[in-house]
């Protein structure tokens, strides 16, 4: 595979991530750069709400990226978008094929399933992503069943959706028809950031993915190295903010008190008092009691994926988002949950040219980016070929009827150089001497004036 430059777009409630990265041909992925815009009040809940603006935006991030010295002179004309918010769910779904005789279950068999599953019709929704979940070969399980012989094929399927409008029409809006910006894959947020934080043991034995973020909160659950439970909550960090301004705060002044003052398990916050001059217990009051109640709906999530917590789930509650930034959360959750809870991270295997990029604030965008690789990732951009005018011997061209600045083309196949003209310079020259013509005027004229002098006389 020859290198490919790849761009991923991530339109969350709070930001608007563009990255670019290049797959080189052994399929190692190299973060070249990030960018991101604020998305507050144009977006919510992962759901864009004004098209123009969002739209706007994009161009930005897009001028921005190509404008790093990594990237330039190419031009970014494609990108992968990420689906996810509250327009996001799962649904489960079989599907059994039968066959005459034994056979080979191939990839082939396992990709028509999969096809077929894709074209389902769930109530009004579009079909993002096919995951299976468990197979079983002759009504026996069988997590692996390629390769494998029998006369049917169980696959219990999870088909991640989102609202056809909401979710996917206004994305086609902002990138495609007001940026000509082509997409080339849809990518579901939850289903990158997990194939990148969580390792395969983790997926085996049971374990929670939760994605803290501005306004919504994701949950979901892997077991057997499957996806087996998925859902958004309408609570995120920025519920915290919106608490804080109750007390006459601005939304940004709110924002700062949660992330200096606020503290999940300490009830006094740990602060120098020239920071604030107001109540800081009071401040803090607000985001525990918020804390405390988005992590109780994370607890919750298990029973209604039929599971205990303690039990099913011993690899653990991984997390990401920028609320998990907060401080004493993790903590607190852990506390709760009884679970082992950890930050997610970037694994070693993607190359990262500017440590910047290893925040926990951009995971969600190289999440996308990783995989878009992994999945035979297509070109993203393009070099501008630079065109230049040459003219033939025996085409015209006169530098005194061209008044356009700028080079001038040049003149001829052949590319001669032209010879610099040196200045005229005028030489002064010693008066001439009458002329024979006028010798012989002034030798007529004297001629006829001496006859005419005998004539008077």
């Amino acid at each position: 595979m020859e290198q490919k430059y790849i761009v991923a777009l991530e339109i969350g409630s709070s930001h608007i991530r563009a990255a670019v990265g290049v797959v080189d041909e052994s399929g190692v992925l190299t973060i070249l750069a990030v960018e991101d815009e604020n998305a507050i009040n144009v977006v919510r809940y992962g759901w864009i709400q004004n098209v123009e603006e969002v739209s706007n935006r994009i161009n930005k991030l897009i001028k921005k990226l190509e404008n790093y010295q990594s990237i330039s002179p190419r031009k970014i004309k494609s990108v992968y978008v990420s689906i996810g918010g509250r327009s996001t769910m799962a649904t489960s779904r079989q599907i059994v094929r039968h066959f005459d005789d034994g056979v080979d279950i191939t990839d082939k068999i396992i990709q028509q399933i999969k096809d077929e599953a894709r074209q389902m019709v769930v109530s009004d929704r579009k079909v993002i992503e096919v995951l299976p979940r468990e197979f079983a070969v002759d009504n026996l399980d069988c997590p692996n069943p390629v390769g494998t012989v029998g006369r049917n094929i169980k696959a219990e399927i999870n088909l991640v959706t989102c609202k056809p409008v909401i979710g996917y029409s206004n994305i086609q809006r902002a990138v495609t028809e007001r940026q000509q910006l082509n997409i080339k894959g849809e990518i579901v947020r939850q289903s990158a950031i997990a194939d990148l934080v969580l390792t395969s043991d983790e997926k085996k034995l049971g374990c929670m993915l939760v994605d803290f973020g501005a306004e919504t909160t994701t949950v979901s659950m892997y077991k057997n190295g499957t996806l087996r439970y998925f859902e958004t909550l309408p609570l995120g960090s920025r519920n915290i903010t919106r608490d804080i301004m109750s007390l006459n705060h601005t939304e940004e002044n709110a924002e700062q008190l949660k992330k200096v003052l606020g503290d999940v398990v300490n009830v006094e916050p740990n602060y120098r008092k020239h920071d604030f001059d107001g109540d800081a217990t009071e401040v803090n009051n607000y985001v525990r009691a918020r804390a405390g109640e988005i992590i109780v709906n994370i607890i919750e999530q298990p029973k209604y994926a039929g599971y205990k917590i303690w039990s099913d789930l011993p690899g653990g509650i991984i997390i990401v988002g920028a609320g998990a930034k907060l401080k004493g959360f993790t903590d607190q959750l852990a506390s709760q949950s009884g679970l082992n809870v950890r930050l997610g991270n970037i694994p070693g295997t993607i190359r990262i040219s500017d440590p910047k990029l290893q925040s926990l604030d951009f995971i969600d965008v190289i999440a996308l980016l990783n995989a878009a690789a992994r999945r035979n990732p297509q070109e993203c951009t393009e070099v501008p070929v630079q065109v230049n005018v040459v003219y033939d011997d025996d085409d015209s061209y006169d530098e005194d009827d061209d008044d356009e600045p700028g080079p001038r083309p040049i003149k001829g196949k052949e590319k001669k150089e032209k010879k610099e003209k040196k200045p005229k310079v005028e030489e002064k020259r010693e008066p001439k001497g009458p002329s024979k013509l006028s010798q012989w005027k002034d030798r007529l004229a004297t001629m006829l004036f001496n006859e005419a002098d005998e004539n008077d006389e």
